[in-house]
């Protein structure tokens, strides 16, 4: 994980006045009132693979308010069941009841989610649009509508070239096979331009992942024709990859997926998250409220995909203005981005903005090994404790101020005045 504790000894936990962290909840915005298509590719079905997460994922999403279109190639008798069973859908006809004190009338019917679609109907003049409004049918009245594909489906082309003709904005493709898995680990994020450079000529190759590149070339068109990200796991993952931080497969999106700027007021909700997410986990040390809003107030976040944070920083500069320094604190990025250079990111940005504001250094102090590391990597020089502001110190604890280590990085203006002295 990229996280470091910088700082000060923990005071009282904070009473409980902040928005609760929820990481499933705070994946769930994201779908609400959106579509989403999750394509089931033909070997999951063949190898009757556990299909416990898709059916709580699928289930979790339409109580979501997400217009769910679930891809099922039938291509084993009988698995149509087995995915009804999994969604808490048993078939329709077993599901009319009379309603005893009243003989005259009979319980709804339950229309079934199912559309049955022959793949070369979805070629035919016209078809595109006799499927629209079937689909639409279904997902009206109960937010799921599951595409029972018949006949010689090519996996993933043909769902990618739907999300595209629907307009959908996500699509989820479930295979056996999970994410892309390379030399270094599993690649959890692929955008365009990484996805450009895999598919030259022989690159997927030398980077253990050819024998998927019909995978990628889907993927590329589908993003080239509006899609916005495509998911690819396993059916075991789903639930992991859509609704938390470390995910399970990988994640492709358009353009480039992060952005990094001060945090707006909409941020704070967020960024206060994830700093409770780090003091939980004892990565971060515990701040009382008026200390979380100076940080919150002075911080920096990394974007993903122009919703989520997927790191935070701040640069505290009002303690230190007699000295004209700056102290980077809270700086924190979550799990599944490691590897992303995040907090390279973050404390780049940090760095500039403290120049231009006329800083003559910034500085870090940490007990974390890992963190140490980063900042010799980012250009920081470790000093002493008496050369980073005294007021750094006041009502430090003692022990710890042994402990912990300063770092300090000079900026231009600052290594201009130690050259002239």
């Amino acid at each position: 994980m990229c996280y470091w504790a910088l700082g000060m000894p923990k005071p009282p936990r904070r009473p409980t006045g902040s928005e609760p962290f929820g990481e499933k909840e705070f994946y769930l915005e994201e779908f609400r009132g959106r579509s989403v298509l999750i394509a089931v590719s033909p070997a999951a079905v063949t190898a009757r693979s556990s299909l416990r997460s898709l059916g709580a994922t699928v289930a979790t999403l339409a109580r979501n308010d997400t217009r769910v279109l679930l891809w099922w190639p039938s291509v084993v008798p009988g698995s149509e069941r087995r995915l009804l069973a999994a969604l808490g859908r048993p078939p329709a006809k077993s599901r009319g009841k009379v309603v005893r004190h009243r003989k005259k009338k009979k319980a709804r019917r339950p229309t079934s989610p199912i559309v049955r679609v022959k793949v070369s109907d979805l070629a035919m003049p016209g078809g595109d649009h006799q499927l629209r409004g079937a689909l639409w049918g279904r997902l009206r009245q109960g937010r799921l509508c599951i595409l029972g594909i018949s006949g010689p489906a090519a996996f993933p082309r043909h769902p990618m070239e739907l999300a595209a003709s629907l307009r959908i904005p996500k699509v989820v493709l479930v295979d056996p096979r999970g994410g892309l898995e390379a030399p270094g680990g599993r690649l959890s994020f692929v955008d365009e331009n990484v996805l450009e450079t895999v598919l030259r000529e022989g690159q997927a190759e030398w980077t253990g992942i050819g024998d998927r590149r019909g995978l990628l070339v889907a993927v590329r068109e589908a993003l080239d024709s509006g899609v916005e990200q495509v998911n690819v796991c396993s059916p075991d993952g789903i639930a992991e990859e859509l609704f938390t931080y470390v995910g399970s497969g990988t994640l492709f999106t358009e353009g480039d997926y992060t952005r990094v700027g001060p945090l707006g007021i909409d941020d704070f909700a967020q960024a206060e998250r994830l700093l409770e997410r780090g003091e939980r986990a004892g990565l971060l040390k515990m701040r009382t409220p008026d200390e979380v809003t100076s940080v919150l107030a002075a911080g920096y976040g990394v974007t993903v995909c122009g919703r989520h944070l997927a790191g935070v920083a701040g640069l505290l500069t009002a303690p230190y203005a007699g000295d004209r320094a700056g102290e980077i604190v809270g700086l924190y990025t979550i799990t599944r981005f490691k590897g992303e250079g995040i907090g390279e990111r973050l404390v780049e940005r940090i760095l500039a903005e403290a120049e231009s504001i006329g800083l003559d250094y910034v500085f870090a102090v940490t007990l974390d090994e890992r963190a140490q590391q980063f900042f010799e990597r980012m250009g920081f020089a470790r000093v002493e404790s008496d050369e980073v502001p005294a007021a750094k110190w006041k009502g430090y604890d003692t022990r710890r101020r042994q402990r912990v280590v300063s770092y300090r990085h000079r900026l231009a203006a600052g290594a201009v005045a130690e050259r002239a002295s």
